[in-house]
């Protein structure tokens, strides 16, 4: 599960997780969330100390609004996987995140999850980040790894 586009380190760093070992991807990408996501997000920017980060909070699309730029990040970030040589699908969600994480672990036969992440302190001092609600849901072990910034 990620939350923008994977960067080259990002990449590297998940497709190198299990050695040799081949691995395949199944990515779920949430775009953007609501305004009470917002106020989240500019806690950590200013938690960050990155003051411009929170400034800039009210002009980034969400809802609706992200679809589009969140399909460019899923389709950069799936081409991005399979060009480091792994198989790679994925999908857009935006409703019931975590019922869908569940459902695609059961449907895949997946052996772990891997959350991917901007790094949250709100949510994950409540431990409402979603690797901490999804070791709760999936069945599977959660790997949670902070997303490498472009």
């Amino acid at each position: 599960m990620i939350e923008k586009a994977l960067t080259s380190a990002d990449v590297e760093f998940v497709t190198t997780l299990h050695g040799d070992e081949p691995v395949s991807f199944h990515v779920l990408l949430q775009p953007r969330g609501d305004q009470a996501d917002r106020l989240l997000r500019a806690i950590d920017d200013v938690a960050l100390g990155e003051l411009d980060e929170a400034a800039r909070e009210g002009s980034t699309p969400e809802g609706e609004d992200a679809t589009g730029p969140g399909e460019q990040a899923l389709r950069v970030s799936l081409a991005a996987l399979r060009a480091a040589g792994c198989g790679a699908t994925g999908r857009l969600i935006e409703d019931h995140p975590l019922d869908a994480l569940s459902a695609l672990v059961d449907e895949a036969s997946a052996d772990e999850v891997i959350v991917l992440t901007d790094p949250h302190y709100v949510e994950e001092f409540f431990h409402r980040d979603w690797a901490s609600r999804a070791r709760h849901k999936v069945g599977v072990p959660v790997l949670k790894l902070f997303s490498h910034s472009t």
